[in-house]
């Protein structure tokens, strides 16, 4: 995943359509202010938000100075304790208010998404549907949050003792996020600090702030306590405070590689970073399903929106018993997947985030063109539309094997040992997720024994995801695992209760 610089701000202006109309429409306000301990701000300075495809100003955020982001510290600092004793029902109720906000506001949310993040709409609304459901999750576990019982009776010295645990907001939590999934992995960080009463400070992505602007709308309907959040599109220079102000507890980090130099700077302060990968996924002699099945997983866990996930399948190791025509089925998907204009129903792959990232894809497949890989599928690139991509042959110390590559590409390779294919998975410095299609449970019990990824998916794409299971990586996919339940875990910290009867 990839975080990107903010654009210079430009003057601010106060038009806005009527709340009503626009969510009915599903169209975008013409401003949108910044989130400043729970309250609107229009601020001095603003930032533009491109229409992904066309490259036009869609709509304009506030844009928050190092001033606002003090003030954000200094507010959420002073609501820990408020935080610390709302009460677990009525956080419940806070986040059961936001699935129904976001349910009532769906249509406005995924369109917000398709412009500001160029994700094809049927994307974009399978995005809403998952910050609903990672926040209906949360509200579930809002009032789970337990702790244990400890028998401490263990020898004749501490009969008579009891212990227990419970867990306790850790305080205040600072969040950054990437332009890929501008709701969702804004709701991993922001619905688990609402159960776990944290307050927080976020930092959206530049390229994408408006649906967490939204999100921090339908927060300010709630009687949240006054400081228990923020949201605050600013530059990464100002952002530094998020890393470095020893009043923050945690930081929790997804983007780019550049987290291993925030957690550096981090201090004393918890760090969890989620950082990328270049997945993989092994097809087996025996796939266990159909081979048009594989294909069909295959071609959307690679191109699904563009490539731009982290989780995206990259890398492909096919036996050779079903290499030719595993070979020869995914060419004539990939050569089918529609591109275009994010908005229309049927548009597969949109544009990526920008022509810079465009051109280094572009790049990294002309190098390993140029060092023997064959291309299967794919075109030129225009702009920052880049057509779905399949190559064989890729060299092993190209960009495109050994790096991220974030955009609609992926290589295809044959192998004739499971063990070998093991290795080749394991041949690379991330280690997000992979996936294994086999027909053998020994197969897929050796992968999970073997492979040096946080998760392991059999019968599937490593793409799949659910909002509940943990989610994270190894290597430098990062540290800390999200999932509700597991980001609760790190949100908290459990403190002891001793008594003497």
């Amino acid at each position: 995943m990839r975080t990107h610089p903010a654009a210079a701000p430009t003057q601010r202006r106060n038009d806005a359509p009527r709340t009503d109309d626009r969510e009915r429409r599903g169209t975008l306000k013409k401003r949108y202010p910044y989130y400043l301990a729970n309250r609107p701000v229009e601020g001095k300075t603003e930032l533009d938000v491109l229409d992904k495809y066309t490259g036009k100003r869609a709509t304009r955020v506030g844009f928050a100075n190092g001033a606002a982001v003090r003030k954000a510290i200094v507010a959420a600092h002073q609501a820990r304790d408020a935080m610390a004793t709302f009460p677990p029902d009525k956080r419940r109720d806070v986040l059961e208010h936001c699935v129904k906000r976001f349910t009532e506001r769906s249509e406005e949310l995924a369109k917000a998404l398709c412009i500001e993040a160029g994700k094809p709409i049927r994307d974009a609304r399978g995005e809403v549907t998952r910050l609903i459901d990672t926040f209906r999750i949360a509200a579930g576990e809002a009032t789970r949050i337990g702790g244990e019982v400890l028998e401490l009776g263990i020898s004749e010295r501490t009969r008579g003792y009891r212990g227990m645990t419970k867990r306790v907001p850790i305080g205040v939590c600072s969040f950054i996020t990437p332009f890929n999934f501008p709701l969702n992995l804004v709701a991993h960080k922001v619905a688990p600090a609402i159960a776990a009463g944290c307050p927080f400070i976020l930092k959206p992505a530049a390229n994408t702030p408006v649906g967490a602007l939204i999100i921090a709308e339908v927060l300010a309907e709630t009687d949240l306590p006054k400081g228990a959040f923020s949201v605050l599109p600013c530059s990464n220079d100002d952002a530094a405070a998020l890393v470095e102000d020893e009043r923050i507890a945690l930081l929790s980090f997804t983007g780019g590689l550049v987290g291993w130099d925030l957690k550096a700077r981090a201090g004393k302060k918890k760090v969890t970073l989620e950082l990328g990968g270049n997945a993989a996924c092994i097809v087996d002699a025996d796939p266990g399903a159909a081979l048009d099945h594989v294909v069909q997983r295959l071609a959307f866990g690679a191109y699904y929106q563009s490539g731009q996930s982290c989780i995206s399948v990259q890398r492909i190791y096919a036996h050779v018993d079903v290499y030719d025509a595993l070979r020869r089925k995914l060419k004539a998907a990939v050569r089918k997947l529609a591109m275009g204009d994010p908005r229309k129903e049927d548009t597969f792959v949109g544009p990526v985030i920008d022509e810079k990232a465009a051109t280094r894809i572009e790049d990294w497949i002309a190098e390993a063109r140029k060092g023997g890989a064959k291309r299967l599928a794919g075109g030129d690139r225009e702009g920052n539309m880049v057509p779905a991509t399949l190559l064989e042959q890729v060299p092993r110390d190209c960009e495109l094997y050994r790096k991220e590559v974030f955009g609609p590409v992926a290589f295809i390779s044959p192998f004739d040992d499971f063990e070998a294919a093991l290795d080749a998975v394991n041949d690379s410095d991330f280690g997000l997720q992979a996936g294994i299609f086999t027909g053998r449970l020994d197969h897929a019990l050796r992968a999970w024994d073997r492979l040096d990824v946080g998760g392991v998916v059999v019968g599937d794409v490593p793409s799949f995801r659910v909002d509940n299971m943990p989610y994270g990586g190894v290597k430098d996919s990062g540290l800390g695992r999200e999932g509700i339940r597991y980001a609760i875990e790190d949100m908290t910290e459990p403190r002891l209760l001793v008594i003497r009867g």
